[in-house]
């Protein structure tokens, strides 16, 4: 008898683990459905809404490819926010760090336009993960010294990097072409060839996706495999701990922001090297990255703060992304709902992470309780 409750008690705790694992994807479809209501609301066919959707990512080579160039900003973040969360601290400056290693990487290529591409690429490449390393170390160095809180900080940092684009982009890096023809459009000249990345011609698709994933793998090594990550992570579940147990705390909160950021910035110059070739601006981040610091956050959540789970996370809100342009073209819905429908899969995502959370702490308080009951059980019955 004893045995039977053990092997039900492994059953029970192997569903629950399946349920939390699986809980951003149930998430997820209940958005869908709250957009299916609206789109009702709005006398539009769901089915046919949400096959659109589907089709404009997935349908052929094309739309795949662009759900992948959607989704590699949001890896570089996401992988960013794992290591940060790990660490113990709320990176939310991904847009910012993203801007800070674009215009590393675009004043590198411009400054070396005459040199070849295997020399051009890795020092842009390098300059954008330093810049973004800076810019996440600055938050660290004040979360860790000064103990000012790093949500207010990395977000004051996004503003920063913002203003200095638009100063940059409409002044010292502006294209002379455009200053000559009085056009004044706030972006830099067209990069040399030779700065592109690789591409899958006819796709948009660029190595950078491929560089993404295999940094997703390293991280994960980093955290899992590794004494630094091990410390990193030790930091973040308890720092109390790892006072006591010898860790610098300080140092490897701050460590966290600097990867965190360094990511982010390499995801930045990726962006210009391999998908637009130049830096320009409409006077807000959102105008470069989309809103990729900020989606990278909720892809990471999705994720389960895993580097490895970050990676479909992000494969399915980029398709997200390129599917709902889609779906307005084909049941003409307004944009505003497609904004509206990734709000929900964020504001659903994010309540399935807090509902797991407490889940989980649940689980710890009654574990001790729960396996006493089963043991008295198990000698009544025998």
């Amino acid at each position: 008898m004893r045995k039977w409750v053990a092997s039900g008690t492994k059953v029970r705790l192997m569903l629950e683990s399946l349920l939390w694992a699986f809980t951003p994807l149930f998430a997820t479809v209940l958005a869908l459905l709250v957009g299916a209501v609206m789109l009702l609301l709005l006398g539009a066919n769901p089915i046919e809404a949400y096959s659109a959707m589907a089709n404009g990512a997935f349908g052929n080579l094309n739309s795949l490819a662009d759900t992948l160039v959607k989704a590699t900003p949001l890896l570089f973040v996401g992988l960013g926010i794992c290591i940060a969360f790990r660490g113990g601290v709320l990176n939310i400056g991904g847009e910012g760090q993203l801007v800070a290693g674009a215009v590393a990487a675009t004043a590198m290529a411009l400054s070396l336009s005459q040199w070849p591409g295997w020399v051009i690429i890795p020092s842009c490449l390098t300059v954008g993960f330093l810049a973004g390393a800076i810019w996440g170390g600055i938050a660290g160095a004040l979360k860790a010294y000064l103990n000012v809180n790093e949500i207010l900080s990395t977000i004051m940092l996004n503003m920063i990097a913002v203003q200095g684009m638009n100063f940059l982009l409409r002044g010292p890096m502006m294209d002379p072409m455009q200053v000559e023809a009085g056009s004044f459009i706030p972006q830099t000249a067209r990069f040399s060839t030779a700065t592109d990345l690789p591409r899958l011609v006819p796709t948009r698709l660029h190595a950078g996706t491929a560089l993404a994933v295999l940094l997703a793998i390293l991280v994960y090594i980093l955290l899992w495999r590794t004494t630094i990550g091990y410390r990193i992570r030790a930091v973040g579940l308890n720092p109390h701990a790892s006072r006591v147990s010898g860790i610098n705390v300080k140092r490897y909160m701050m460590l966290s922001l600097i990867l965190g950021g360094a990511l982010a910035g390499l995801g930045g110059a990726v962006q210009v090297l391999g998908l637009h070739h130049r830096m320009f601006t409409d006077g807000s981040a959102m105008g470069f990255t989309g809103g990729a610091g900020f989606n990278g956050i909720v892809a990471a959540l999705f994720g389960k703060l895993h580097p490895l789970g970050t990676i479909p996370a992000s494969v399915l809100f980029g398709a997200l992304i390129v599917g709902a342009n889609q779906m307005q073209r084909a049941v003409q819905v307004p944009s505003s709902f497609i904004t509206a429908l990734n709000g929900l899969v964020v504001v659903f995502v994010v309540g399935s992470d807090v509902w797991s959370r407490r889940q989980a702490k649940r689980r710890e308080s009654r574990s001790p309780t729960e396996a006493a009951g089963l043991e008295v059980k198990a000698e009544a019955e025998a």
